[in-house]
């Protein structure tokens, strides 16, 4: 008990409020107790705390739960919502009230994983994880798959069983991996990580075998679910029994009902592929005889033409149609000369009519002065200058002696 309060009768409000918390964190039952309600006034608050109400028929509690014990809840508590709230009684000092320091909180009813599940459910839904458009298809025959499971269950002893059975060339190639508890989820997350980054196998499957909700949960893990969606390989989700539903389940490529099941949609069976295998070989042998048969009939008909039985017959075809054109040619180049020939001697004609030594063939002449330029007019003469008379036949010379 606080000193100052029994030497006196007057205290400070902190002292007293102190006094009071003193007395309340000393109360054992006040430390570990379970409170049902129903929540008002919540506030979930951006530091991550959440800071609410717990009210029924004639009072309310406060109360708090800090980040670190609400990151551990599995639903998202909201107004209305029926609650056993559990944590220890103390007074906050300041404001001089009493209150719960929550450290866990679950759905008074119906089970809290359940919410849970169907609140991520909803949330991922309306974001698109578990849309038909993004789902991949499976590799019609897988040469590898990597199975990410518990190494010592049944489950995967029954997948290796069933591949050894169906599909004997395939490589199972197992990532290790808890599949319940807390540290289930990072785990399956590694080794989907994993075979994406080395890219060992094709296909992978993630699965175990049945349980109860509580030892499923780690399948319903939202960051699992979106390392599943982000996987560049396909993805099957194997989780429990047929009856079993997970989110992975949802937002996985495909949903097996059962690890066993998983492998069996996975792998062709080889009995299977031989009988196709047989199928499309006959169908192959056939078209191969048929386009046989048909080519062989083709190259009977060619051996046949004149061609192939008498081939000199062809050369002398050729030669004649040779000899032909070269008539035809010949034809052709005289008519063509002639044409020429007749064109070159009327224009020869015609321009012997324009020549002007055939005017003076008539008994024309032509005069030029000294300089050798045709004299048109006797004004163009001077007086003592030389000028030539172009006949016939020969010219003549003189000079102008008068005007």
């Amino acid at each position: 008990m606080d000193p100052n309060l029994t030497a006196r009768k007057t205290v400070t409000v902190t002292q007293l409020n102190n006094f009071i918390k003193d007395i309340m964190d000393n109360v054992a039952p006040l430390r570990d107790i379970s409170v049902k309600g129903e929540i008002s006034n919540i506030t979930l608050h951006r530091t991550g705390h959440i800071y609410l109400t717990v009210k029924d028929e004639g009072a309310l509690l406060k109360a708090v739960m800090f980040r670190g014990d609400a990151e551990k809840l599995s639903f998202t508590p909201k107004n209305g919502d029926k609650i056993i709230i559990t944590g220890r009684i103390s007074v906050f000092v300041r404001d001089g009230v009493y209150q719960m320091y929550a450290n866990s909180m679950e759905l008074d009813g119906v089970g809290s994983l359940y919410v849970a599940f169907e609140q991520l459910k909803a949330r991922l839904a309306e974001e698109g994880l578990f849309d038909e458009s993004h789902k991949k298809r499976l590799p019609p025959v897988p040469w590898s798959i990597g199975i990410i499971t518990a190494p010592t269950g049944a489950a995967v002893r029954d997948m290796i069983n069933i591949s050894g059975r169906r599909f004997p060339g395939c490589e199972v190639v197992l990532y290790p991996s808890l599949v319940q508890g807390p540290d289930a989820a990072p785990n399956i997350i590694k080794g989907i990580e994993y075979f994406n980054r080395t890219r060992r196998v094709e296909l992978i499957i993630v699965g175990r075998g049945g349980g109860s909700i509580e030892d499923l949960w780690a399948f319903n893990d939202e960051k699992l679910a979106r390392a599943i969606y982000a996987s560049e390989l396909p993805v099957i989700s194997a989780v429990g029994h047929e009856t079993d539903f997970t989110i992975a389940d949802f937002v996985a490529d495909l949903r097996a009902p059962t690890p066993s099941a998983a492998m069996e949609l996975a792998l062709p069976d080889t009995a299977e592929l031989l009988r196709k295998f047989g199928n499309v070989r006959s169908r192959l042998s056939s078209l191969l005889s048929r386009r046989l048969e048909s080519e062989q009939k083709l190259l009977r008909m060619l051996s046949e033409r004149r061609a192939f039985t008498a081939p000199w017959t062809i050369y002398q075809d050729k030669q004649l149609e040779t000899a032909r054109l070269a008539d035809s040619l010949e034809k052709a180049w005289n008519d063509q000369l002639n044409t020429r020939q007749k064109e070159i001697k009327s224009l020869r004609s015609l321009l012997a009519s324009y020549d002007p030594l055939g005017v003076l063939k008539r008994g024309y002449s032509v005069t030029y002065d000294k300089e050798g330029k045709i004299v048109k007019s006797a004004s163009s003469v001077r007086e003592g200058e030389q000028f030539s008379v172009k006949l016939a036949k020969g010219t003549l010379t003189g000079v102008r002696t008068e005007k």
